[in-house]
């Protein structure tokens, strides 16, 4: 057991309350063990009718994964440990995926990366005037993981391209006009919420009747951009039309991303338009596990996050530096299956 997540019953309610602040609740294996292990327990408790998933002290929800061990990981045991984590981390996100009881993420804060992978599969999402949402993955030379292939193809208009690539942040009322967030409260009313639900009432019920109606979001207002401009699955469609569109909102898409790693990018778009193709979430996980094995030691990660992360001067020097030098071999071998034996396997 881990003391980075607090892990109760309240009632009719498991209770998983992320508890790392200084990391912003950033995902360790310990971690995803001990949340995994919780939901075992709790499926065959009939005790417990839902599963409250929050985070304690701090800003949240949960800012990604382990950044720090994947990194060391790639340089300095040839990916070994940094695999296993994928491999259990997906898992996690698997287990939820196909959970019979109904979870309800409180996404109260920063969602990024890992914290997206735990969120998404959740049945019910709830957002508040403090989401921050973003797979901002491309920007260290990773990719859109922990499912992300799976609920970002499905988003539509093109927006999961869009996030995928530029790393885009999105707040609580942009995340509810996507999709990704099925309700929308007011901080105030998230105990409340939380208490109904553990008296036993039914969570879809608890949060419509607390739901507020959000802002505008503000996303809309580009929903024919992306739609247009994100069209392609060629990355160099894309740049080439923003390219074309003397706009302003074109521009600083363009320049943003002008600073992500090219192979990323040309993985996510591939990743995205296989996803799609996929009946089930299990297929999902373990192309992505095959991509994850690959990128892990590939340059542009341990590079990206020197420059983005542990430096923190934003320049990274990709390789591939250009979407060009990213060749059709390349990513056939990225996404190409694993020796049997390692292949990605649920729980």
């Amino acid at each position: 057991m881990t003391e980075d997540v607090n892990i109760h019953v309240h009632g009719h309610a498991g209770h998983l309350s992320l508890n790392r602040p200084k990391a912003l609740h950033a995902l360790t294996l310990d971690m995803c063990h001990a949340i995994s292990a919780a939901l075992t327990d709790w499926a065959d408790d009939e005790a417990v009718q839902a599963i409250i998933l929050d985070h304690a002290e701090g800003r949240g929800f949960c800012a990604g994964g382990d950044i720090n061990l994947l990194r060391n990981s790639a340089l300095n045991d040839g990916g070994k440990s940094g695999r296993e984590f994928f491999h259990d981390e997906y898992q996690l996100n698997h287990q939820m995926f196909e959970y019979e009881k109904p979870i309800v993420a409180f996404m109260d804060g920063i969602t990024m990366g890992g914290g997206v992978g735990i969120a998404m599969p959740c049945k019910y999402r709830v957002a508040t005037e403090n989401t921050r949402f973003a797979m901002p993955e491309t920007g260290i030379g990773l990719f859109p993981d922990v499912g992300g292939g799976w609920h970002l193809s499905r988003l539509g208009g093109r927006l999961g391209q869009f996030l995928a690539l530029t790393g885009a942040r999105l707040d609580g009322a942009e995340c509810v006009w996507a999709g990704i967030a099925t309700h929308y409260l007011d901080p105030a009313d998230l105990a409340e919420a939380k208490s109904r639900i553990a008296a036993g009432h039914e969570p879809g019920q608890v949060l419509s009747a607390l739901a507020k109606t959000p802002p505008a979001a503000r996303l809309e207002s580009n929903e024919a951009a992306i739609k247009k401009h994100f069209a392609s699955d060629r990355y160099e469609d894309i740049l080439a039309s923003l390219e074309a569109d003397d706009s302003e909102w074109a521009a600083k898409e363009l320049a943003t991303l002008r600073t992500k790693s090219p192979q990323t990018c040309k993985v996510a778009l591939r990743q995205l338009k296989e996803s799609e193709q996929l009946d089930s979430f299990a297929d999902n996980m373990r192309m992505e596990y095959r991509i994850a094995s690959r990128v892990l030691t590939r340059p542009d990660f341990s590079e990206g996050v020197r420059a983005v992360i542990v430096d923190k001067t934003n320049d990274p020097k990709w390789d591939p530096a250009t979407p060009e030098g990213v060749s059709e071999e390349l990513l056939d071998q990225i996404f190409a299956p694993l020796p049997a034996d390692e292949e990605w396997r649920p729980l």
